[in-house]
């Protein structure tokens, strides 16, 4: 129902052991016509020691999944890179040197520090980080934004929107963003403007929350916003999780009424999805 999973992991990232072929096998097996690659690029100084990419070797390890798959599924190389705005110039210079078919912009972060890391909830409620980190969000689309019209087309994808739902729910039991609906409509608006296409990400449905990142609201607000597209990852970082809770995506784009953004080679082209 969606063609291709645009938001996956293997041992190319430093968070994921996962070997590549098995990915290319779990997406064949799940019916999929196309994965992306899109290993981390981290820059902020408490990860960059751990973030060891290395681009020729992910770049060969593409080229021979091509050269055996080939026939059978397209195999994209893709990166995940997060908003870290102070290392805008070494991102740039990044994104230029290296080619890729798809870049998702991710946010990792808030104002005090990694979303992931329970230290830096200490004092805040769960609306309360809720809030700065969309408003954090909100700040990478703007510098999205900005980039577009100083750098032309350097993002492609908003990588789980709202992915603070994960950590909300793992440390007070709750993911409610409906409070934050004038917040969530300016970081939508600024995609539209930036460019840059949404992202439906299902891992959450594999880590105790009841709906996707974003959920169907956000969903439908982006196309009544006038958003034609969205992209689907399914965030994998082992091989069996690949294209795994891509029905309830599908059946949200089509409530929606928008189509799947697929990506290569930095194109964008848009497809129905398939009953």
């Amino acid at each position: 129902m969606v063609p291709f999973d645009q938001h996956l992991h293997s041992r190319h990232s430093m968070d994921s052991r996962a070997e590549p072929r098995e990915n290319v096998l779990q997406a064949i097996e799940r019916g999929l016509a196309g994965l992306t690659f899109t290993e981390h690029f981290d820059t902020h100084p408490e990860d960059w020691s751990l973030c060891t990419y290395d681009d020729d070797a992910y770049r060969a390890t593409i080229a021979s999944l091509r050269e055996e798959f080939g026939e059978r599924i397209f195999v994209g190389k893709g990166i995940e890179v997060c908003y870290q705005p102070q290392n805008e110039a070494t991102l740039l210079d990044f994104l230029q040197r290296h080619t890729f078919d798809l870049v998702i912009l991710s946010v990792h972060y808030f104002a005090p520090g990694a979303i992931h890391k329970r230290e830096f909830w200490t004092g805040l409620d769960a609306m309360t980080g809720t809030r700065m980190y969309l408003e954090h969000v909100r700040e990478a689309v703007r510098w999205c934004r900005r980039l577009r019209h100083s750098h032309g087309h350097v993002f492609d994808v908003l990588g789980h929107l709202d992915l603070v739902k994960r950590y909300t729910q793992r440390f007070y039991g709750t993911y409610d963003v409906s409070p934050f609906g004038n917040l969530i409509d300016e970081i939508l608006e600024n995609c539209l403007e930036a460019e840059l296409i949404p992202e439906i990400n299902t891992s959450s449905l594999r880590q105790g929350l009841q709906e996707t990142m974003p959920g169907p609201a956000t969903v439908r607000r982006s196309a009544e916003l006038g958003g034609k597209a969205v992209s689907v990852g399914s965030d994998a970082h082992r091989s069996e999780d690949i294209g795994a809770g891509f029905e309830a995506a599908a059946e949200m784009m089509r409530d929606a009424g928008l189509k799947f953004a697929m990506f290569r080679s930095r194109s964008c082209s848009s497809v129905a999805v398939a009953e």
